[in-house]
């Protein structure tokens, strides 16, 4: 049975948040009930359960890689060297590479899970990684985003636009173009970025809905929910409402293209409000919640985590959006983790909300993890503002 905790919105708040509501001039702001300590306390607890249980010498693909960008985070905003390092061993595990062909004639970039699968955008996610240790390198040691500037700069020099086909995608390269931009200061990443997004865009998004459909098989009405709707995948949209978060943050404000992406944010933030359970939770296909019901945390996850970093840097407004993050956090730290920082109701790797298909307690991944990182270590921000 999922447990349910009714958080009043000004009963014994703690002055942390007592304090944040009255950052924007209103002290009715929403609030809420938990602590820096406390969510500092669940990073912990989480990420200790999983590093006891996962040695870092694992592959540079997607599912683990999406578990280190919430590592990076976790770090960040806890300090705990340990877990700095334990990315680091995975980088250096991997030669600070995705996938590892040298032939750039047989490089590939549809789906595909060897060597030569260079360009296919869930052996780069890794990169933004490697691109955050680099950062934090004293001496920027360059062999640490060699292999990703020499990938990168490689695809951007073909005449293809089309790398970014499906909706995990924009989650796993758009910030790596963000960051590398941030690095190098080369502008070709940020117009790439944009030329690519353009093409995701012109397959997958529904400009009625402000949502993403998973790929273009998924099209409505191609493709339906089992009651007729339109059917959008709950982590599908979560990646990608998370990797505009994340381009956000690094990208200039001046970019002539910013205000399009702020554009989609906003939409996303305002129809994914509406797809919300009242238990914080969404569920696997946002707009048929009867087509695949229950609590699913890694989609929940990631828009929790994009709508606390919309709050964190003004781009969202706190108080129509604070409410939201409440729900979702109280799924997230009273159902989704559980008594021993394993974190369950996680849906399988797959692409698609699928009717019957269980996901309890006992359901974890490691990008699942990862996304609950993201989430909880920008709550932490949000606490300490």
């Amino acid at each position: 049975m999922i447990r349910r905790s009714f958080i009043a919105g000004a009963v014994a708040l703690p002055l942390t948040l007592a304090l944040a509501g009255c950052a924007t001039g209103n002290a009715n702001a929403p609030a809420i009930d938990t602590s820096e300590q406390e969510v500092l306390a669940i990073i912990t607890k989480v990420n200790d359960y999983w590093q006891a249980r996962e040695k870092p010498q694992q592959w540079a693909f997607w599912d683990i890689a999406a578990y280190h960008t919430g590592n990076m985070e976790a770090y960040q905003v806890t300090g705990n060297a340990r877990y700095r390092q334990y990315s680091q061993d995975w980088a250096v595990h991997n030669a600070w590479q995705g996938a590892k062909s040298t032939d750039r004639s047989k490089w590939k970039y549809q789906y595909g899970e060897t060597d030569e699968h260079v360009l296919f955008g869930d052996w780069q996610i890794a990169f933004q990684t490697y691109a955050d240790l680099y950062q934090l390198d004293a001496q920027k040691d360059p062999r640490k985003i060699a292999r990703a500037r020499e990938v990168m700069e490689y695809q951007m020099s073909t005449a293809q636009n089309d790398y970014w086909w499906w909706s995990d995608g924009l989650y796993m390269v758009m910030p790596v173009m963000t960051k590398l931009y941030k690095i190098t200061g080369n502008r070709l990443y940020l117009d790439k970025l944009h030329t690519y997004f353009e093409y995701a865009n012109s397959i997958m998004y529904d400009s009625d809905e402000k949502l993403y459909y998973r790929d273009a098989r998924y099209v409505y009405p191609k493709h339906k929910s089992a009651n007729g709707k339109k059917d959008f995948w709950s982590r599908g949209d979560g990646w990608v409402f998370a990797g505009l978060a994340k381009v956000l943050q690094d990208l200039p404000q001046d970019d002539p293209h910013r205000a399009e992406y702020v554009a989609k944010y906003r939409g996303m933030a305002e129809a994914l409000k509406k797809a919300q359970t009242p238990d914080g939770y969404w569920t696997r296909s946002l707009l048929d919640a009867a087509h695949a019901p229950g609590p699913e945390t890694s989609g929940t996850a990631f828009f929790v985590y994009g709508y606390l970093w919309g709050i964190n840097h003004g781009v969202l407004d706190r108080e129509e959006y604070l409410p939201v993050v409440r729900r979702g956090w109280n799924y997230l730290s009273k159902v989704a983790l559980q008594p021993d920082g394993k974190i369950g109701y996680v849906q399988p790797i797959g692409e698609r909300a699928i009717p019957g298909q269980v996901v309890d307690q006992n359901s974890t991944t490691p990008f699942g993890v990862g996304a609950y990182l993201l989430a909880s270590s920008e709550m932490v921000r949000l606490l300490r503002k």
